[in-house]
């Protein structure tokens, strides 16, 4: 038998970093993936996808990612269920994330991004600038 689920979307919320009573970490997250078609309306839908994540790969995601990072799962589907407070069965459907990928850089800061912006400092003030015209290339 064969259960297997590779996603790409986006984290909906900040991951949720826990601990068991023996010190496992697990984080339970929601990532937000588009469908490949437009409703009636023009519209691209997503679907909402429930998602844990055991041990260092719980704690890398919560310590690394945050609402709106681009991710990609590699997991299994899993079910349960529970009886909550009012006695009723609650069914839950989630994915069991074997391997979280992280598919963006993290986000620059403020002092990293006015570096970057800062114009570049030739390594040799001696060396003459070529003059290269688009004709000269060979592509």
């Amino acid at each position: 038998m064969l259960n297997r689920v590779v996603l790409v979307g986006r984290l909906t919320r900040d991951p949720d970093l826990r601990y068991t009573a023996n010190g496992v970490a697990v984080t339970n997250f929601t990532i937000a993936v588009n469908r490949p078609f437009s409703n009636q309306q023009g519209d691209q839908e997503a679907d909402f996808i429930n998602c844990v994540t055991w041990r260092k790969s719980a704690e890398n995601l919560a310590n690394y990612m945050h609402k709106g990072s681009l991710i990609g799962v590699d997991g299994r589907i899993q079910t349960r269920s529970y009886e909550d407070s009012d006695g009723k069965r609650i069914y839950v459907t989630e994915v069991m994330a074997g391997a979280v990928q992280f598919l963006e850089s993290k986000k620059k800061t403020g002092t990293d991004q006015q570096e970057e912006n800062k114009p570049h400092q030739e390594t040799n003030p001696n060396m003459e600038p070529i003059d290269i015209s688009d004709d000269d290339l060979p592509f």
